[in-house]
């Protein structure tokens, strides 16, 4: 049974809970159902009149439960992508583990608290981030305060850098818990993407920001990253209690089974049935989509493969207007679906992530285990994904003629065999189940080091 308080009325639903392993035939059809229950949209959040400040909790969930693991970020929305599937198959790991239980506080555009038997989602009304739809600040310290007394986790994991370290450093004050920081955002180089060529306002930016990331790690007992690129920048930083661990895919969804009906699916977005590339992100700064669209004329003329650009973000309508009539590119709103968006991924030729500064790339990813090869730039947590895998290229970070030159070679090539290598390397080494073993083993030792 899961439940939603909106306010005036508590709304139950009757929900299956299977375990999330990466090899159930059913896993697939339910996932969905119990992401989408916990994890609520802006549009059932609209529906809520609850004031949780004025609340009463619930009982906490699973008291039985050796380990609970509380969750706090800003990095989630309707429309972002990598952190947001990381706490939702999060969430299925933790239901499926009947020792452990996992709350979230997460930012929305109002007060909700939803929950299944393991997990519990509280959603705290805050203000959208200037020009960041859909990201939202979080701001209710008092109420996050008293989440934290009631829930008494184990362990607390912060999963964005801006006001939720010093939001959790008040709420947990007192009360002896350690807290772990998940490295999702390299924001140094949201500054200054590559300090050693840029000017001194730049530089100085990027200095500043390493100061502060060096002023929160004082509060954290130990930090997740999930690529080399990451962990170097951090060690460089001084930065050192740090442990590596890459993120999963679904491998049941993301399948190369689908690249049977890839006609239909391309018929049903509008794209060709020649070679086709494409992306699938947030469209802002930092994912160097300026440098792909720069690249991608050129070679349309020498392979005729259409750019199938999917997503939203701030710098969508300027990269709408840069290519506007130009027939080598296809814009394609943010998919919700995951199934239809799984379906896409498997009905390329090729996944292009041009992003030098990714602290790994889940959608890359994704298009890997769909049988997809991938085009990177030469640095990132992406960089070293196609380098493990050989299922893909990679060309130099920011140079539009070296993407082309690497893209004609690619649609040259044997994409399917690439694709499978790709599969290949998935399945071996990025099953959700793995990843979470890892992740709530280091918890454990966390809670028990802090404890001596």
């Amino acid at each position: 049974m899961a439940f939603r308080w909106l306010g005036s009325a508590i709304v139950a639903e009757e929900q299956t809970v299977v375990s999330m392993n990466a090899q159930s035939d059913l896993a697939p059809a339910l996932a969905p159902a119990l992401a989408d229950t916990l994890f609520l949209s802006d549009a059932q959040l609209r529906a809520s009149h609850l004031d949780i400040s004025a609340t009463a909790f619930p009982p906490r969930l699973r008291p039985a439960a050796t380990l609970g693991v509380l969750d706090i970020t800003e990095f989630y929305g309707d429309t972002t992508g990598g952190v947001r599937t990381y706490l939702r198959e999060k969430a299925a790991y933790v239901e499926a583990h009947p020792n452990f239980r996992q709350v979230l506080a997460l930012p929305g555009s109002r007060d909700a608290i939803s929950q299944s038997e393991g997990v519990r989602v509280y959603r705290l009304k805050g203000p959208i981030v200037p020009k960041q739809a859909p990201y939202r600040f979080m701001l209710a310290t008092r109420t996050n305060r008293r989440i934290v007394t009631h829930e008494q986790p184990n362990v607390i994991e912060v999963g964005s850098p801006g006001l939720v370290p010093w939001i959790v450093r008040l709420a947990a004050r007192g009360l002896n818990m350690p807290v772990v920081a998940f490295y999702h955002s390299n924001f140094p180089r949201v500054f200054s993407p590559w300090p050693e060529r840029a000017p001194w306002w730049q530089r100085s930016l990027h200095d500043l920001a390493w100061k502060y990331a060096r002023q929160i790690d004082k509060h954290f007992a130990h930090t997740i990253v999930c690529s080399r690129f990451v962990m170097d920048d951090l060690h460089r930083a001084g930065i050192d209690r740090v442990t590596l661990i890459p993120l999963g895919v679904d491998l049941v969804r993301y399948h190369p089974r689908r690249r049977a009906k890839r006609e239909e699916v391309r018929a049903r977005y509008g794209l060709p049935s020649g070679p086709v590339a494409g992306f699938v992100g947030r469209f802002s700064p930092e994912k160097e989509l300026d440098v792909l669209i720069a690249a991608w004329p050129e070679v349309y003329r020498r392979t005729g493969a259409t750019l199938a650009l999917v997503g939203d973000g701030p710098v969508r309508k300027l990269l709408e207007e840069r290519s506007a009539g130009a027939p080598w590119i296809k814009f394609i709103p943010y998919e919700r679906d995951r199934e239809r968006l799984a379906d896409l991924l498997a009905s390329w030729d090729l996944f292009v992530a041009p992003s030098s500064n990714e602290t790994f790339g889940l959608a890359p990813l994704e298009g890997l285990a769909s049988g997809t090869p991938v085009l990177s730039a030469d640095r990132g947590g992406i960089s070293e994904q196609v380098e493990a895998s050989g299922a893909g290229e990679r060309f130099v970070s920011g140079d539009a003629n070296a993407l082309t030159e690497a893209a004609v070679r690619l649609f040259g090539t044997d994409l399917e065999a690439l694709g499978a290598r790709g599969r290949a390397h998935a399945e071996a080494n990025h099953a959700w189940e793995s990843v979470f073993d890892r992740i709530f083993a280091l918890y454990e030792t966390v809670v028990r080091q802090h404890g001596t």
